[in-house]
């Protein structure tokens, strides 16, 4: 069984009569690509800060590595790699030196720092940008350069907070390509993020946070379990009768029909061969149709079903 790398117990955060935290816990194991989602103002930048020791918290607890989390923990500290939203390295300082400067942080041995900054820029792909001073580098560049800051010590945990935002399809792809190599090699991620296909494409697990606390969590596919719709039918046809939408309304497991634009949308809740069946109907009362879309419920889906909010609040 895999050991805990974050333990949160209880943890309560307020801000005068604000409450951003109400008794939140949560535990991340080793070797996890873990997604915490929320709307804005839910309280995930405040459970990160809280978790590295930026902020102080009224009530809890907070263990990494099996250790108690405290402003002066250096040895759990020298093991965490931040990416944060926003870009943060010197504009004075070239690619090499800025990551040569954060690997200095943690890593006193010239020879052994040296090496770590070389197989950073190598892992994010910026050999050719050494001597570059960030404002000459593309948006997509200086994520990659903020990620290679934060994870040329080699850290154990690597807290990822919206890295592809503003970034061209190349560059996010090969962000997302890296944190998944980097969680091959052994680092377990906190990852957040407004994008939902980047957090099913990557993350293991996923908690969804709302109002301070913890409202799902699990699997991609323990979260569709918790909402209503599984499936959804989509058929363009035209010149259906309200006969007929009555008659496909009681087939088994859809519990919403609609009819418009000349698109039959079904929802489906449980049920197999739910697209057979409704094919076998048309057919059988000689209803020509076009094209046939099915979507299994998206993290999306989940999310806006249990929040009732997008993330782009």
């Amino acid at each position: 069984m895999k050991n805990n790398v974050v333990v949160i117990e209880n943890l309560v955060k307020r801000y005068k009569e604000l409450i951003a935290l109400d008794h939140f816990s949560l535990e991340i194991k080793e070797g996890e690509v873990f997604g915490l989602l929320g709307p804005n103002g839910s309280g995930k930048t405040t459970t990160i800060n809280c978790l590295l020791s930026l902020l102080t918290y009224d009530k809890g607890n907070i263990e990494i590595f099996g250790k108690k989390m405290s402003p002066t923990n250096y040895e759990v500290k020298k093991n965490i790699g931040v990416i944060t939203q926003n870009v943060a390295v010197f504009d004075e300082l070239t690619v090499y030196e800025n990551i040569d400067y954060f690997c200095g942080l943690y890593v006193t041995d010239k020879n052994l720092r040296k090496q770590y900054v070389k197989e950073a820029i190598e892992f994010v792909g910026l050999e050719n940008y050494t001597k570059f001073y960030p404002k000459k580098l593309s948006g997509g560049l200086l994520r990659r350069l903020n990620i290679a800051c934060g994870i040329a010590h080699k850290p154990k945990l690597i807290i990822l907070d919206e890295p592809t935002v503003a970034v061209d399809p190349q560059s996010r792809n090969k962000i997302l390509e890296g944190i998944q190599e980097l969680n091959k090699q052994g680092a377990t991620i906190i990852y957040t993020s407004h994008y939902m296909e980047e957090v099913e494409q990557i993350c293991t697990r996923i908690a969804i946070m709302d109002k301070g606390k913890q409202i799902a969590i699990g699997t991609k596919q323990d979260l569709q379990k918790l909402i209503k719709n599984t499936e959804t039918i989509t058929i363009e046809i035209i010149g259906l009768s309200k006969e007929n939408i009555d008659e496909i309304s009681k087939i088994s497991h859809i519990y919403d029909c609609k009819y418009e634009n000349n698109r039959l949308i079904l929802k489906y809740s449980g049920g197999k061969h739910n697209l057979t069946r409704i094919l076998n109907y048309l057919q059988e009362n000689e209803l020509t149709f076009g094209r046939v879309f099915t979507e299994l419920p998206t993290l999306n889906d989940v999310f806006l079903e249990i929040t009732g909010k997008t993330l782009r609040d």
